[in-house]
């Protein structure tokens, strides 16, 4: 066992003691250098991209720098030995700006144990003095499908571990608002491949400023069929800062047992098309997501626009201890496709949790929708979901201007079976108007024990509490709310 262990820590040692610390320093470095100190620190991203790097190597750019290209390191840590990109010196943050020349600026390709922290990212030129029409256009000042500030990538090789993205700024990267041609994003974690099936696993973002990113904000795309199943495991998206981005801000797809916590979203600005959907933070064909301590706010998508959903072909997702507020489309959807229910292993959205949420002010679209007119129901369920809880919230609806929607619940069918056996229970719903909530289609849809300010026009007071028309006090309201909820400690 002593020999054993000796050779372990031999081992051990001699990683760390290959392993070198790289500086980069666009303004008074050079790629002839051995960039081993800041004194003969490399001087640009084609340097790093030449170089296989080993476990335990750190990869430091000088702050106050600027890269123009794309950063697409090589080589794989190791858990003992990750690699590291980092900053050095005081200043702003380097910053690695791809001009729109490729899809990303920072790709992350078949690699595994990295960590980047402290580095700014865009895809977009913002000065174009003397530049021809044709030569903005492929500086990325155009918008282009599919464009993306990082993209983490994964294609027939497995499984990948512990993948870190830290304390980045990924900014004004200008893809495409149109979902179908494919969108963009500030982060785009893929997965695929045919010969060998690929995931993440242990893949986090942490406490980045995301921004001025068009389409979306963080998404992901990966195995969704229940037909080749193959999720990536342990997400964490966690302390973000998501800001003027139009589209859908955190979607997770393809994984199981993400964690997506203490986000920030907020200020979506009105700039999609009609009839393009999106929404705040959602799984799609994803298992176990827990979505909890964040707070949406100010989303504008045409359709949609909920601070948060539960979709298509998901087991399981909870949505907790959440703050939705001023969102167009209301705070909740739950909702999957009847058309192919049951195909392509769509297996229905299942099982979903909403509890000790608060919501205020929200589905306040003040314009009609492209297919059904004025619609922003506070909830929305949709198409062939099953067993949906819904408890312990809170809910205060302001009085809306006119021709607002007042829908508290709308239930209806997105091409295939209806919603069963949803519960909505021990909910507290308090509102400015007499009668101005309204429930419409509900079906299979059991209140118990609910909380309301003012009686409620076709509900039945059996099993649900009706207040005396007190006063409504929306600031105080909202104290108590956060009070009960536990909120207020939590900012």
């Amino acid at each position: 066992m002593t020999k054993l262990l000796v050779t372990i820590l031999l081992l051990l040692s001699t990683t760390v003691t290959y392993a070198n610390t790289y500086y980069v320093d666009a303004k008074s470095g050079k790629d002839s250098n051995t960039g081993l100190s800041p004194d003969i620190a490399w001087a640009s991203l084609k340097k790093i991209n030449q170089k296989v790097f080993k476990p335990g190597d750190k990869i430091l750019f000088k702050t106050g720098t600027v890269y123009i290209g794309s950063l697409e390191p090589k080589g794989s840590g190791k858990a003992n030995a990750p690699i590291i990109i980092n900053s050095y010196g005081e200043g702003k943050k380097p910053q690695i700006n791809g001009h729109g020349k490729k899809l990303h600026t920072l790709l992350l390709h078949n690699i595994e144990y990295w960590e980047i922290n402290n580095l700014s990212i865009t895809n977009e030129k913002k000065c174009n003095e003397g530049k021809s029409n044709e030569d903005k256009g492929n500086q990325g000042n155009n918008r282009q499908a599919r464009r993306r500030g990082v993209i983490i990538s994964a294609k027939d090789i497995g499984e990948l571990h512990h993948i870190v993205l830290n304390n980045l700024e990924i900014h004004h990267v200008n893809g495409s608002l149109i979902k179908k041609e494919g969108g963009g994003s500030g982060i785009l974690v893929r997965n695929r491949g045919n010969k060998i099936p690929s995931r993440f696993i242990d893949l986090q973002i942490l406490n980045s400023h995301i921004h001025h990113t068009e389409r979306n904000g963080i998404n992901f795309t990966g195995y969704s069929s229940r037909k080749n199943w193959f999720p990536n495991l342990n997400v964490v998206i966690k302390g973000n800062l998501i800001e003027q981005v139009p589209g859908d801000g955190i979607v997770i797809v393809a994984s199981d047992g993400a964690l997506v916590e203490g986000n920030l979203l907020r200020d979506f600005p009105d700039t999609l098309p009609f009839g393009e959907a999106a929404a705040g933070i959602w799984p799609w064909s994803s298992d176990n997501t827990l979505i909890q301590y964040n707070e949406v706010s100010g989303h504008k998508a045409k359709w949609d626009g909920q601070g948060f959903d539960s979709d298509w072909n998901s087991i399981g997702t909870i949505i907790q201890h959440n703050y939705s507020h001023d969102n167009y489309g209301g705070f909740l959807l739950v909702c999957n496709k009847g058309s192919n229910y049951k195909q392509d292993n769509n297996i229905g959205t299942v099982k979903t949790i909403i509890r000790h949420n608060i919501s205020v002010n929200d589905g306040i679209r003040p314009y009609p929708t492209k297919n059904k007119g004025i619609f922003s129901p506070t909830f929305h369920l949709t198409g062939p979901i099953e067993d949906t809880h819904i408890y312990d919230n809170i809910i205060i609806i302001p009085k809306k201007q006119a021709k607002v929607d007042n829908t508290l619940v709308e239930i209806d069918n997105w091409g295939g079976p209806w919603p069963i056996n949803t519960l909505f229970e021990n909910n507290e719903i308090y509102f400015e108007e007499s009668l101005q909530v309204k429930l419409k289609n509900i079906k299979d849809l059991l209140f118990k024990n609910n909380k309301f300010s003012k009686n409620i026009k076709n509900l039945s007071p059996t099993n649900n509490i009706f207040g005396d028309n007190k006063p409504f006090d929306l600031q105080q309201l909202k104290r108590l709310a956060m009070q009960k909820t536990g909120w207020d400690k939590k900012q």
